[in-house]
């Protein structure tokens, strides 16, 4: 956890599986954690709230690792646009929209990540380049997209269109994020790096959640709604930016950013076995489909079969 991010070659080795398949529960578990939340606390104060106990468990474990952060106020301006596009922007947009759709269908919208990843680190980096296999992707992820969105679109109602185009809008923020912190942050520990932005996020949202939410006016909120910010905070804010950068700087952004595959599971799972949510027949259509679109992106199913096929 302390080395540092590098510009390597992005590679996916059975330690990199394991981060990617830890860093989706974790993850993962934060649309269902919303769900609970979002019944009785604002979403400013839920997006700010959940910072304070993942700042506290980050102060702890830098505190284990011996590791500092910058003590020179220009250097902590490159967390700024971090915590924006990966905190407080892809949060506030998530739980607005979960208003009106499941934790389930919201992480399913967030799997199209690596469709803005893909192309936007072929423009941005040097070594992440838009290949047959990820072009193909993007183009089966639209269709899982409009599957997903399309009825909405043409004649459902506004504000399931207005929530599916913000947990899109969440989807670019964070595929932004992760080429930015790949670029931005080499040679800093990710532990660093995730501190950096949890506390710029915090410093963000709180005086927003305290100006416009009240946030001291309102009622305590229920034990369930404060163990899901507590969650939110410790589980998918601290843990699950431990992986989070870990991965950046392992496999590449658009490797970490494959963990919206396996996003959905957890919150579907949980939504379904706690609040008896489901998805709908095309929802689950469009998933599958999107599932495809990043496995083509991968691009190792397919060298397999082709290895396999070899004379």
């Amino acid at each position: 956890m302390t080395a540092a991010m590098s510009s390597a070659g992005p590679r996916m080795g059975a330690a990199e599986w394991a981060l990617l398949t830890l860093h989706s529960v974790l993850w993962g578990s934060s649309y269902f954690f919303i769900d609970i939340a979002r019944t009785e606390l604002p979403v400013l104060t839920i997006t700010a709230f959940r910072l304070i106990p993942a700042l506290a468990v980050m102060g702890l474990v830098l505190r284990a690792y011996r590791l500092r952060m910058p003590s020179e106020t220009a250097r902590w301006v490159p967390f700024v646009p971090l915590a924006l596009f990966n905190n407080v922007g892809p949060t506030i947009l998530i739980v607005l929209a979960q208003r009106e759709v499941t934790g389930g269908l919201a992480a399913v919208l967030n799997a199209t990540t690596p469709l803005f990843g893909v192309f936007l680190a072929h423009m941005l980096t040097a070594d992440e380049r838009l290949s047959g296999s990820k072009l193909a992707g993007i183009l089966v992820g639209i269709a899982g997209v409009a599957i997903v969105v399309g009825p909405d679109a043409l004649h459902g109602s506004a504000a399931g269109l207005i929530a599916k185009l913000s947990l899109l809008g969440a989807a670019l923020c964070y595929a932004l994020a992760a080429i930015y912190a790949r670029r931005r942050f080499t040679g800093v520990a990710p532990l660093v790096v995730a501190t950096g932005q949890i506390a710029c996020g915090l410093a963000i949202s709180l005086p927003l959640a305290l100006i416009i939410d009240r946030s001291w006016t309102l009622p305590w909120p229920s034990l369930p709604a404060t163990g899901a910010v507590l969650g939110m905070g410790i589980i998918n804010s601290a843990f699950a930016a431990i992986c989070y950068f870990s991965l950046v700087r392992r496999a590449g952004a658009t490797n970490a950013l494959l963990v919206t595959l396996l996003l959905p599971l957890t919150p579907i799972v949980l939504g379904n076995l706690v609040l008896g949510q489901t998805l709908a027949p095309r929802e689950i259509w469009g998933a599958a489909v999107i599932s495809l679109a990043l496995i083509v992106i991968d691009g190792r199913l397919w060298r397999w079969l082709a290895r396999q096929w070899r004379p």
